[in-house]
């Protein structure tokens, strides 16, 4: 009895193949994933547009009072429009004009050019070699001063009002341009940065540097303090910054009205101690130059203000 080789049944495929159903009506037009995100970016773009504008009002209101009279300033504090256009409270600042008293705008900013000079050397050098000492060197007190450092930073600066004036006092440097520049001459903030930073550097570069003979401050002054560009560029904004805003200090360190600074000397301004009546031009142009050279000092520095943020956030 012999076997037939059997074959096996053909695959049926349907003609057309139809999608299964679930008895619901299909939906409308489903909108791509990719413009939902975009529509949601524009709506957030425009919301921080929204708050900057907010934030830069009260900054073009500033501008446009200092170029207003005082009775358009007094009657149309926040129009943005100046009717009519004037000079005079520029003029009068740099005692161009006879209108009114004379302002001592040119002895307040010489002031706050001179001890912002020196302030902000004397804290980018000094801090930076405290920083040096905190993060490298290994000397005895050494965690007991870091801890003391922490400790400054944690105190408020207005409970040191009255042991500053006390201790200028004592010295006889009390309204003075010493009494003004050397007690700023450090800022544990600056010292902490600094050291933050040289933490991150490679121990190998200066072990280099030492076996070529060089000496310690020779190994920080040619070799790691170039490494800290960054870090350095950060302490000398928020040194000029700083500096050229103090007020408390200034406040209690000086009495004379040759020593005023522009913060002071403003502050004594907005008070009525120098002149009468309201005078919103005069007051805001004064607060406008003297706001001009830190905005331009962060404008240029920003990228590498930025770029220095977390520079020191790495350590080895």
């Amino acid at each position: 009895m012999s076997t037939l080789p059997t074959t096996p049944p053909a695959r049926k495929t349907p003609a057309t193949w139809q999608p299964r159903t679930t008895g619901s009506t299909p939906a409308g037009p489903r909108v791509p994933r990719s413009t939902g995100r975009r529509v949601l970016l524009a709506v957030l773009y425009l919301l921080l547009t929204a708050v900057g504008l907010v934030y830069l009002l009260p900054f073009a209101i500033q501008i446009v009072t200092s170029f207003k009279t005082d009775p358009d300033a007094a009657a149309n504090p926040l129009s943005l429009l100046p009717d009519p256009f004037s000079l005079e409270s520029y003029r009068r600042l740099f005692g161009l004009g006879n209108a009114g008293d004379a302002v001592p705008f040119s002895t307040w900013l010489s002031n706050s050019i001179l001890v912002t000079l020196f302030i902000t050397a004397g804290r980018v050098f000094f801090d930076s070699l405290a920083g040096y000492a905190l993060a490298r060197l290994d000397f005895r007190g050494r965690n007991l001063l870091f801890s003391g450092l922490l400790t400054v930073m944690s105190v408020p600066g207005v409970v040191l009002l009255i042991p500053k004036f006390l201790v200028l006092n004592q010295m006889g440097i009390f309204d003075t341009y010493a009494g003004m520049i050397v007690p700023l001459l450090v800022d544990a903030a600056g010292v902490f940065i600094m050291r933050q930073f040289f933490l991150s550097v490679p121990r190998e570069v200066e072990e280099a540097a030492r076996i070529d003979g060089a000496s310690v401050f020779r190994t920080f002054w040619s070799v790691v303090l170039p490494m800290a560009r960054p870090a350095l560029i950060t302490l000398t904004i928020l040194s000029f910054q700083g500096s050229w805003n103090e007020f408390t200090h200034f406040l209690v360190a000086t009495q004379s009205p040759q020593y005023q600074t522009l913060t002071t000397g403003l502050a004594s301004f907005v008070s009525g101690s120098l002149s009468s009546g309201t005078q919103y031009p005069l007051k805001l142009t004064a607060a406008l130059l003297a706001t001009i050279p830190v905005a331009v000092l962060f404008f240029v520095f920003q990228r590498h203000f930025v770029r220095s943020a977390n520079s020191g956030a790495v350590k080895e």
